[in-house]
C-alpha cells in the first residue's frame, strides 16, 4: 500500500536524525522559505558515459578506383593528408605527375586558405567546416616511364565532418506543491533553479530547466495531492579548446560533470537533515522522498547522427549527415529525407 506524501516525509526526518550533515549557509537560508527532501543514497540511476571513441584516423588516407573512400574530419580541425593515389600507386614511381582535385564548390587550389593542395597532389584541410563537406574528386595524369603514354586515373573520396555528442547528465525530481495555479509555485521553481546553478557554477557547468508541470495525483489515504514534475539538465561549458577524442572520465570535461552530478547529490541528501530539524509541521513545498532519476544522456547536434553500419570506422562520433537525410533536433539518429540535397540538413524541405 502506497504511503502518503506526509508519510514518506516523515520516513525522511527520521533518518535525518542520524546522518549530521551540516548545511551550507545559502542552503539553509533558502529552505527557511522552502524545504526541499532527499532519497536514499540508492533512490536514484546514475550511468556511467560512454568514452566517445574514433577509430585512430591514419596520417595519409590512401584512395581506391573501385569505390569511393570515406574520410572523417573534426570539425574546426586539421584533417589528415588525403593522397591523390591508389594502393598500387603509393610507392610507385610516378613520372610527370599532374594533379587536380575538384570538391562540392568546384576546382581546389593550392592558395586556398582552409582546403590546399600540397606539391605532391595531397588535399589537405585546415579549419575544416561543415559546409566543406561532400565528394572530392582527384585526377591523376602520370607516365609509369618515359617510353609509355600518359596514363590518367580518377579516385573519389567523400569527405564528412564530425563532431564529439552533447554530453550531459538529465535528472527529474517531484515535490509535494501548492495548488497549480498558485504563484507560490512558481516563485520556488525560480529559487531553486538559481541555487542549482550555482551549486555548479565554479566547475563551468551550467543547469537548464528542460521540464516543469504541475498535476493533481490521487493518494490512497491523504487524497489529492498536488506535485511538482521537474526535468533539469546539467552540461559542461565547452570551456576546453580542440577536440575531447579521451575515454571515460579521463577528460577534464568529463570530470566536471561527475563533480556537478555529486553536489547535486549531496544537495538534495542535505535537505533531509534540513526537514528534519524542523519543529513545525512540514512546509506546503517539499522535496519526494524517492523521485531523483540521474541518467547520461549524449546526443547530437542538429544535422548531425549516429550509424555505426554507414560509419564503421567512426561509430560513436556524430557525422554530418548526408543527403537524403536530415536531423531537426538534438537526436541521436540522421532520419531519412529524400527531398534533402545537402550534407548537414536541419530539416526536410
Amino acid at each position: 500500500m502506497e504511503a502518503s506524501a506526509p508519510g514518506r516525509a516523515w520516513r525522511g526526518w527520521r533518518r535525518a536524525r542520524a546522518a549530521g550533515c551540516p548545511l551550507s549557509r545559502a542552503t539553509i537560508l533558502f529552505f527557511s522559505a522552502f524545504l526541499v527532501r532527499a532519497p536514499s543514497s540508492d533512490g536514484y540511476l546514475a550511468l556511467l558515459p560512454r568514452g566517445f571513441r574514433l577509430t585512430q584516423e591514419p596520417v595519409k588516407i590512401v584512395g581506391s578506383s573501385h569505390f569511393p573512400v570515406q574520410v572523417y574530419v573534426m570539425l574546426h580541425q586539421r584533417s589528415p593528408h588525403v593522397l591523390c593515389v591508389d594502393q598500387q600507386l603509393r610507392n610507385a614511381e610516378l613520372i610527370d605527375p599532374s594533379f587536380q582535385w575538384h570538391g562540392p564548390k568546384g576546382k581546389v587550389v593550392s592558395e586556398n586558405s582552409t582546403a590546399q593542395v600540397t606539391s605532391t597532389g595531397s588535399l589537405v584541410f585546415q579549419n575544416f567546416e561543415e559546409t566543406m563537406s561532400g565528394v572530392y574528386t582527384c585526377f591523376l595524369e602520370y607516365k609509369p616511364n618515359v617510353e609509355e603514354p600518359t596514363k590518367n586515373i580518377q579516385l573519389k573520396y567523400i569527405v564528412y565532418a564530425y563532431r564529439e555528442p552533447h554530453y550531459y547528465y538529465q535528472f527529474t525530481a517531484r515535490y509535494h506543491a501548492a495548488p497549480c495555479n498558485s504563484i507560490y509555485n512558481i516563485s520556488f521553481e525560480k529559487k531553486l533553479l538559481q541555487i542549482l546553478s550555482k551549486l555548479v557554477l565554479d566547475l563551468s557547468c551550467e543547469i537548464s530547466l528542460l521540464r516543469s508541470q504541475c498535476h493533481r495525483i490521487k493518494m490512497q489515504k491523504a487524497g489529492l495531492q498536488n506535485e511538482l514534475f521537474f526535468t533539469f539538465s546539467v552540461s559542461s561549458l565547452d570551456t576546453e579548446k580542440g577536440p575531447k577524442t579521451c575515454t571515460g572520465n579521463d577528460c577534464e570535461y568529463f570530470r566536471r560533470l561527475s563533480k556537478a552530478r555529486h553536489l547535486i547529490e549531496r544537495f538534495f541528501n542535505q535537505q533531509v537533515e534540513a526537514l528534519g530539524r524542523r519543529a513545525e509541521p512540514l512546509p506546503q513545498i517539499y522535496y519526494i522522498e524517492g523521485t531523483l532519476r540521474m541518467v547520461w544522456i549524449n546526443r547530437c547536434y542538429p544535422g548531425y547522427g549516429m550509424n555505426m553500419l554507414k560509419h564503421p570506422r567512426c561509430p560513436e562520433c556524430c557525422v554530418i549527415c548526408s543527403p537524403g537525410s536530415y536531423n531537426p533536433r538534438d537526436g541521436i539518429h540522421c532520419l531519412q529525407c529524400n527531398s534533402s540535397l545537402v550534407f548537414g540538413a536541419k530539416a526536410c524541405p
